[in-house]
Order: structure tokens, then sequence, then C-alpha cells
């Protein structure tokens, strides 16, 4: 476990990370229980993520069907200088449906909306689009080879952080 404020410092990291991004990848589980790997616009409060699928789109109905799921925040490969090691934060998460008459659903689209703008407030209004709250349960976050931490605990930034040392080793030569 690192110290507290080295903890401090990588949750200020993972969140200004998290802050330059504006979709997630997220895989999810279908009713069969095979996986589906897709991606979608997200924000933020309080250490959750909110999302707005459209029931068209199979990962929506998937996390209708089974809440547990993975999101993976990437830097871009353009923009990423090691393609093996681009920064990344990854989060085993429960989603939550947000039903449209509960107070939770304002709040969500809201938070969407002042992050990603008007077309929000559009796709709120049609009946298909569902809001999901994805609550971390545990993450890792990784900015370079040797540098991945563990992040323990709910919430984007973790409530603890660990220091991944038992990393990469080189494989013994083998000789014929």
């Amino acid at each position: 476990m690192t110290n507290p404020t080295q903890a401090e410092k990588i949750g200020t990291e993972v969140q200004s990370f998290i802050d330059s991004r504006r979709s997630l990848m997220l895989s999810s589980l279908t009713i069969e229980g095979e996986p589906y790997a897709s991606y979608a616009p997200f924000a933020f409060k309080d250490g959750e993520i909110y999302v707005l699928l459209s029931e068209i789109a199979i990962h929506a109905l998937n996390l209708q069907a089974n809440p547990t799921a993975s999101v993976l925040i990437v830097e871009d490969e353009d923009s990423a200088k090691e393609l093996f090691a681009r920064r990344r934060v990854n989060y085993k998460v429960q989603a939550q449906h947000i039903e449209t008459t509960s107070p939770g659903w304002e709040e969500g689209i809201k938070i969407l909306s002042a992050r990603l703008g008007n077309r929000i407030d559009n796709l709120s209004q049609l009946s298909d689009f569902k809001l999901f709250k994805l609550i971390p349960q545990s993450g890792r976050y990784v900015k370079g080879f040797g540098r991945a931490f563990t992040l323990e605990g709910t919430g984007t930034q973790g409530m603890g952080v660990s220091h991944l040392r038992d990393g990469h080793k080189r494989r013994e030569s083998v000789t014929t």
C-alpha cells in the first residue's frame, strides 16, 4: 500500500486523466454470458460514472440483465508516447439503471449535459435511452511501464492505492 500522500497524488492523477477523456470502453455480458465490448460518452460525479445508452445498443440490454461490467478509459493512440504503455484506468463496476421517474434521473442528465452538451437533453427525451450509474468497485491505473497501481475500494479514485511492483520479468534463455 502506498502512503496517504502518494495515494492522494495518484487519486488526483487518475481524476485529472478521467477529466481529459470524454468516452469510455464498456465491456458487458450478454444474456448468454458472452462478453460484449462497446463504447459510450460519459460523465462523472462523486466517484460514480454516468452513461446514457439506447436500448437499441446491446450494451444497454446487457447492463439491465447483468449489472456487473468493466470500464476502460484509455489515452488516444495518436497522442501516446508509447503504444504498448498507453495511460489508462479500468474499473470493475456495478451498473444501476436509473428510472426516469426517480430523482436520480434529473441529476444524472444534468451531470451528462454539463459535460457533453445539449445532445444529452435531446437524447434523454427519447424513450429508448436509459440512464446508468456505473459504480466502481475496484480498478487499476497504468501510467507507463512499471508504473501501475491498484485502486482499492469504490469510486473513481479508489479508497486506497497499491503500487504493483512485481511486474515484467526477463524470460530465461533457452539453449538447444
